[in-house]
């Protein structure tokens, strides 16, 4: 069974928190038979924590987990503290498929998306 784990920022805003979990809970519903579970984690700031999420989605029956990081840049959190907290799980669950999906400021259709909300 394959699960999405959307990793976000966290922040001390609580509501910004819950705008993450409610867009998380519309791709659990979209998901289809591509992602038996969907469920998000945060970086710091916010509960749950990368590896809880993963333990989440291992919990529900996760053989392979897609990390997709919810960045719209590659800085320090996409390019080095989101790989670690990856590596550090893959260690304490080696039988577990983790795969670390492209940040969403890669994403095709980004710049139609973009130019859509600026009209």
């Amino acid at each position: 069974m394959k699960a999405l784990l959307i990793i976000a920022h966290g922040s001390r805003r609580e509501d910004s928190n819950q705008e993450v979990r409610r867009l998380t809970a519309q791709l659990r519903q979209r998901a289809g038979q591509d992602y038996a579970e969907v469920h998000c984690a945060f970086l710091e700031l916010a509960e749950p924590s990368i590896p809880e999420g993963i333990a989440q989605c291992i919990a529900q029956g996760a053989e392979e987990v897609v990390l997709l990081p919810y960045f719209l840049s590659a800085g320090r959190h996409v390019a080095k503290d989101i790989p670690a907290e990856m590596a550090k799980a893959q260690a304490d669950h080696p039988a577990i498929r983790l795969r670390l999906a492209p940040y969403l400021g890669l994403a095709e259709g980004l710049i139609d998306a973009l130019l859509r909300l600026a009209k």
